[in-house]
């Protein structure tokens, strides 16, 4: 299962994002994984979630991006949701193609692996493909 939480720059997703994550924990019986493109809100992160800064990594594409996921993923066989900060800019993702190809390959690993994908989309929803509009929960 993939949610989006969709809206421009500044709107507050990142925060929604926090607050999720934070309240996943206590109901959460498997592991939960934060990727973002920085460490700043390792302060804000339940010490339960691990935080992954995807930046330490030499990621240059959305399909080296989705085979690091696919590493997260068999590392783990707790891992019940991954939380994705920034989405477009972790992933290298600039053109509507790119989120539609990323989405496509989220919900294949989602169905096989059992895992929940929860993507913070700097966009509004109406610049958004329809792929990926019918995945949105909060649209800010």
């Amino acid at each position: 299962m993939i949610e989006i939480i969709a809206g421009e720059k500044g709107k507050g997703k990142t925060k929604e994002l926090l607050g999720r994550v934070n309240s996943a924990v206590t109901a959460a019986s498997g592991n939960i994984v934060y990727l973002d493109k920085s460490q700043k809100h390792m302060y804000e992160l339940n010490n339960k979630v691990r935080l992954i800064n995807v930046t330490d990594y030499p990621i240059d594409n959305c399909d080296e991006f989705l085979g690091f996921v696919c590493g997260v993923v068999s590392q783990d066989n707790d891992l019940e949701e991954m939380y994705l900060d920034s989405f477009l800019t972790i992933a290298s993702i600039e053109t509507d193609e790119e989120i539609c190809h990323a989405i496509q390959k989220l919900d294949v690993i989602s169905e096989k692996y059992n895992v929940k994908f929860i993507l913070s989309v700097s966009r509004n929803e109406s610049a958004l493909p329809d792929s990926a509009k019918a995945k949105i929960v909060i649209s800010l």
